[in-house]
């Protein structure tokens, strides 16, 4: 919303994709008059949700073309299968002088975690499988939408460093924000004991800090651009 109040427009028409609850729907409808639809995956998500409604794949968006002034999308769009296909969708989504804003976590997110998981891992068992789901850095987020044909792009990105008194703690915290491992090629057995008692104190060895508690750190990749 920060980034959007610098935008010196009233847009008429906007498009929040991937809205989870409806929370920045809800901060757009107090800020811009107008039509505001709130678009999710997830049905239960968006029974609170302040505007019109639709439950939607952002890989398959069930909109016309020209239909939206604005397109938001924060924290969802690293679930995306295929980003430059929904970039594409979005593009065409937006009417012409359009402006699509996203943020999404960056290559960097819970960077902490993914090595120590790794080696714990590779340290009890012998091998590893993936354990955070994959995500973009800055210049491929810059260089997908130069591709996808948005004008004037801009990408930049933030670091927030969160503590939590254990690697338990976080891992709890993840799978409450909907963010636990869900990478296909993940393993489909139950994780050994050993492995994330190990990495938890690898974490504490490596990152603790002198009050004891342990930093995850949530890089945010923003992206703006507008339909020509």
């Amino acid at each position: 919303m920060e980034r959007l109040g610098d935008v010196k427009r009233d847009f008429r028409s906007v498009l929040d994709l991937g809205a989870h609850d409806g929370l920045l729907a809800q901060k757009i409808v107090e800020r811009h008059h107008g039509l505001v639809v709130a678009a999710d995956l997830s049905l239960p998500m968006l029974l609170n949700a302040p505007s019109s409604a639709v439950v939607a794949d952002e890989e398959f968006l069930p909109f016309a073309p020209n239909s939206f002034d604005l397109v938001v999308s924060n924290l969802s769009l690293h679930w995306v299968n295929d980003l430059p296909g929904a970039l594409a969708q979005i593009i065409s989504a937006l009417k012409p002088e359009g402006l699509f804003l996203a943020a999404l976590f960056g290559g960097h997110t819970l960077q902490e975690l993914r090595a120590c998981l790794l080696e714990a891992e590779l340290s009890v068992t012998g091998g590893v499988s993936p354990r955070v789901s994959p995500s973009i850095d800055l210049p491929t987020a810059s260089a997908l939408l130069q591709r996808a044909g948005f004008a004037l792009p801009v990408t930049d990105q933030e670091t927030f460093t969160l503590t939590y008194p254990d690697s338990f703690a976080l891992m709890r915290d993840l799978r409450g924000m909907g963010e636990a491992n869900a990478n296909r090629e993940r393993s489909d057995r139950f994780t050994r004991r050993a492995v994330l008692t190990e990495a938890d104190r690898l974490y504490r060895e490596r990152y603790a800090g002198t009050d004891g508690r342990i930093p995850a750190s949530f890089e945010i990749l923003f992206l703006h651009g507008w339909r020509s």
